[in-house]
């Protein structure tokens, strides 16, 4: 259906209409009743699903529901949902055996209560930066942020914003990360390059971060009576995260997981067998508002684009690119805007790369800044869309909802905040 040319086209805006009808459901309905949850998320993607089957034109119904169904069953759409399903089981498995609690009051007792916001903090960036994905980050750490919060009275979506926050400084850098490997290989330069640039721009934004939470956590008070380390308890997270900054795929990171905790289960007796399953079971099922999410969110994505949207973006954009602070500042725009349209930073750098080289070339762009710009607004979008995986994950983990953990993404506005400067600024010089 893709390949037809003479397809029926709509304009621009109608292709792009869905994401503003989302948008109006479920952000500015509820910023008007002052109640995030009144509009459930998987009701807003129903409703705005439908209208992009709606408006497609070309096609009948039931090929329109083929287009949104292949957009859906998207080989990363559906590799997500395998993920969430593990995270899910791990995650219930591992609160049932005792393993969060145990993690927690480790936590407490190795690091002193004014540095817990920034240990976590510290903690999701290097996992990030050595694992190179921000979903794997955000299962192995927001339990443990959960449990913490309620043991030291941290606002819940405060402490969960700091693991997502972190989670997207390795992202954004790591040399493993899928960002980056699309970013350099679409602008044909070598990665420390592109991590030399990107550093000198993002690094300092998460000083800054750091330095906040620092002092933020001047007033946190752990509680000073804790119940003894039961430390066997201890070693299913130690699996988790010594196998994900080893680099193993996250799914035989979430496995091994789940083994873990039924073998430390049975033998402590925090569960017998069918208890495990059980706890397994209430896990996935409590993932099924998040996997529902994510199949809606990928069909009216993959309509909107069939229907042009970003093609309608992208030349909209590079029209009117007149001078390199405008070409840099196209090409931010671009990608962003691409992420909103497609939920997905890698996409969304593969999807508007070529055309950024294209811009670079002509504008006589450094193709290092180029590729640094492309990953670090890609990676600013997706971790403060309502929509993204990233998100819908930590707030299925965490029973909140997405919206409330924006306000507290310090490091992802900060991130977007310092790479907007660099480009009006001109900075890296040398780069520029």
């Amino acid at each position: 259906m893709d390949n037809n040319n003479s397809k029926p086209k709509i304009s621009g805006m109608l292709a792009l209409s869905p994401l503003l009808v989302f948008m109006c459901l479920y952000l500015v309905t509820s910023v008007w009743v002052n109640d995030f949850y009144k509009v459930p998320i998987t009701v807003a993607f129903l409703f705005s699903s439908c209208y992009a089957i709606a408006i497609t034109r070309g096609l009948n119904l039931e090929h329109r529901i083929q287009q949104f169904s292949a957009g859906a069953s998207n080989k990363n759409i559906l590799l997500m949902i395998w993920i969430f399903v593990l995270a899910g089981a791990f995650a219930q498995s591992a609160k049932a055996m005792g393993a969060i609690d145990a993690t927690v009051n480790l936590t407490l007792q190795i690091l002193p209560d004014n540095l817990l916001i920034a240990g976590i903090f510290i903690a999701s960036c290097f996992i990030s930066l050595s694992i190179g994905t921000s979903v794997g980050t955000i299962v192995a750490l927001t339990p443990v942020a959960i449990g913490l919060a309620q043991k030291t009275g941290i606002d819940l979506p405060y402490m969960v914003g700091v693991v997502v926050g972190g989670s997207f400084f390795g992202d954004n850098l790591s040399f493993i990360s899928d960002t980056t490997i699309a970013s350099t290989k679409t602008q044909e330069c070598v990665m420390r390059d592109k991590f030399r640039v990107n550093s000198m721009i993002v690094v300092p934004a998460a000083i800054v971060v750091l330095g906040i939470y620092i002092f933020q956590g001047l007033s946190i008070t752990a509680p000073v009576a804790l119940t003894s380390i039961e430390w066997i308890k201890v070693v299913p997270y130690l699996i988790v995260l010594g196998t994900a900054i080893t680099g193993m795929n996250v799914m035989l990171v979430l496995l091994l997981g789940i083994i873990s905790t039924g073998a430390v289960g049975l033998y402590t007796g925090s569960f017998d067998f069918f208890g495990w399953f059980a706890s397994m079971g209430n896990g996935i099922i409590g993932m099924g508002e998040l996997i529902i999410v994510t199949l809606l969110a990928g069909g009216m994505l993959e309509t909107i684009r069939y229907n042009g949207g970003i093609d309608y973006i992208i030349n909209a954009l590079t029209k009117r690119v007149k001078n390199k602070r405008g070409a840099e500042l196209s090409i931010a725009a671009l990608v962003s805007i691409a992420n909103l349209c497609t939920a997905n930073n890698t996409i969304a750098i593969i999807t508007t790369g070529p055309i950024a080289r294209n811009i670079a070339i002509k504008f006589h762009l450094d193709r290092r800044k180029v590729a640094s710009i492309l990953d670090t607004f890609s990676c600013f979008i997706q971790g403060i869309i309502p929509y993204g995986a990233q998100m819908l994950i930590a707030a299925g983990l965490a029973n909140i909802s997405p919206i409330h953990i924006i306000g507290n993404l310090y490091y992802p506005f900060m991130m977007g905040l310092f790479a907007l400067t660099a480009i009006l600024i001109r900075y890296p010089r040398q780069y520029s």
